[in-house]
């Protein structure tokens, strides 16, 4: 008997090949082994048959890949400076996967500690689009969501996302995604329009499937506590995915930063030299002198001398 496949999908460029490697290598490690993965890559240029091949040394028994080529597709819509149109192909996965009912979207900035198998099957999305963690609003973002006509405790994070693509066919939900894209000031034009045109229409899930950077800072941990509870918090600590919202960690300090390297160090080594994967030397240095148990404590202690110093009267 074949064993069951889990279908995701990630974008990414050449040059981003050695992040989604890394982010798939993840997703791998802590799946179930009765399962494999179906991997679908979109581009926004065209991938080599050398990357491509590249992609398959990371395992040849329990991968498959496919490859969909849009860069000869164009959306017509408004791309602020921060988010390219690739940003926006998440929203595109409806008409693009017409043989898949239900993926797994991720960026290619994640590092996943935990087996999607699980929630994928048990994911009831009867009824629903999509299934999301909600973020925790920060004070200062509050205005935003209010003038997108959401509540704060209701916008969700797109970068990872399960799609329940026949129901999205089903609606013409596509047209009204790009449509709402197209809307001039927005910050994030397909995380927006997401969240605006599947209002009501989205499965909450527990926050370890992605936990952006303000789950795993301190000064931010009473702001999550309004919307999640305190094991939520611990949960993520220890085996949360890793959504790397803000630095990368391939080219600066970051939170979790070293697990990130803990897998890049575990790629083939074909990966590990691809020529267009840029890496800060200074960051990879170290992340191999806080190997060393002594330096680590050391880092961490100035650390948490430092942020108790900058954030002690943060009330939020």
């Amino acid at each position: 008997m074949i064993p069951p496949y889990i279908p995701i999908v990630l974008a990414f460029t050449p040059n981003y090949v050695v992040p989604a490697a890394t982010t798939i290598l993840s997703v791998l490690d802590n799946l179930a082994p009765n399962f494999k993965l179906k991997v679908i890559c979109l581009s926004s240029q065209p991938l080599s048959e050398e990357i491509k091949g590249m992609l398959y040394t990371i395992s040849k028994e329990r991968l498959s890949f496919s490859f969909i080529d849009l860069s000869k597709k164009h959306l017509n819509v408004n791309i602020n400076n921060r988010f390219t149109e690739a940003a926006l192909y998440r929203l595109l996965l409806p008409d693009l996967l017409p043989y898949e009912d239900k993926v797994i979207y991720l960026d290619s900035d994640v590092i996943v500690r935990t087996d999607l198998s699980k929630l994928f099957f048990q994911a009831n999305l009867d009824g629903y689009y999509l299934a999301a963690v909600v973020e925790a609003t920060l004070p200062f973002q509050e205005e935003y969501i209010n003038n997108l006509g959401l509540k704060p405790g209701e916008y969700i994070n797109s970068g990872f996302l399960i799609l329940n693509l026949k129901k999205l066919r089903e609606e013409n939900v596509v047209r009204k995604l790009l449509e709402e894209s197209n809307v001039e000031g927005l910050l994030f034009p397909d995380q927006d329009a997401i969240n605006k045109v599947c209002q009501g229409k989205i499965l909450p899930i527990q926050p370890i499937y992605n936990s952006i950077r303000t789950f795993f800072l301190p000064q931010y941990k009473k702001t999550f506590l309004k919307y999640y509870k305190e094991e939520d918090w611990e949960a993520i600590q220890s085996y949360g995915n890793i959504h790397y919202t803000g630095g990368k960690p391939w080219k600066t300090y970051t939170v979790q930063f070293d697990k990130w390297w803990d897998y890049y160090e575990r790629l083939p080594a074909v990966l590990k030299k691809n020529s267009l994967f840029s890496k800060s030397q200074r960051i990879y240095f170290l992340y191999k002198l806080l190997k060393i148990n002594i330096c680590r404590e050391f880092f961490l202690l100035a650390q948490n001398i430092y942020r108790f110093l900058r954030y002690k009267n943060v009330n939020t």
